[in-house]
């Protein structure tokens, strides 16, 4: 199964509240329409968040295909000239960034109806290969965070090999995504000796200069 995380901004003077209603209850009448999508969710970041400052991203839409092949196959025909036609009514298409990755689950325990989910958008560090960064992300530091107790759910997204191929650049090194039942848990994991060993750790392999994140709701299209 192959997963792709596209991430996005709005429309150039959409507001966030319009923005997020026709995404979540117009838009997924065109993506539903795709052939062989298996699993769609999309990333709502909390709006409260942008009172703060301007996010790196508006909107992450995460999908699970069978294979590239099918991925491509639907890039064809009307269903495709349809959906392009929607995405121009509230996305800034020059903006949307493609990943192809490869989940890799850290932690899975139950998530409260009203939890929320963290995406950082993780760069690794210069001096590191692609290789040695991933490694030390899954087997080193996901184990880290997964001790984390206030963490619910853990996936690290790692970009395929394709994402670097020929001296390409992908948009980010990989999307981490943990999930908490409430603020106040989110606010109070600092506190514990795990999180305070899981961001040491960072050091390690991230490039801290690049490293951003969303506060996201999460709501599951088709599972």
């Amino acid at each position: 199964m192959i997963k792709a995380v596209l991430a996005f901004n709005r429309r150039a003077g959409m507001p966030v509240d319009e923005f997020q209603d026709y995404w979540l209850n117009e838009h997924p009448k065109a993506v539903l329409k795709l052939a062989g999508l298996q699993r769609y969710v999309q990333d709502h970041p909390l709006k409260n968040g942008y009172a703060k400052r301007d996010l790196p991203v508006d909107g992450f839409a995460e999908t699970w295909w069978p294979d590239t092949a099918t991925m491509r196959q639907n890039a064809e025909g009307t269903v495709w000239d349809d959906l392009v036609a929607d995405e121009e009514k509230f996305i800034d298409r020059s903006s949307m960034r493609l990943l192809l990755v490869e989940e890799h689950v850290m932690k899975d325990q139950p998530v409260a109806a009203d939890g929320f989910k963290i995406i950082e958008l993780v760069h690794r560090r210069p001096d590191l290969d692609v290789a040695a960064y991933q490694q030390h992300w899954r087997q080193v530091h996901g184990p880290l965070g997964a001790n984390i107790p206030t963490v619910r759910r853990y996936v690290q997204n790692h970009p395929l090999p394709g994402a670097y191929a020929q001296g390409r650049t992908p948009y980010c090194d990989g999307y981490a995504m943990v999930w908490f039942d409430s603020m106040a848990d989110m606010r109070s994991s600092p506190e514990t000796e795990a999180y305070k060993i899981t961001i040491a750790d960072e050091a390690n392999f991230i490039d801290h200069s690049k490293l951003d994140f969303v506060i996201a709701k999460e709501h599951v299209i088709r599972d």
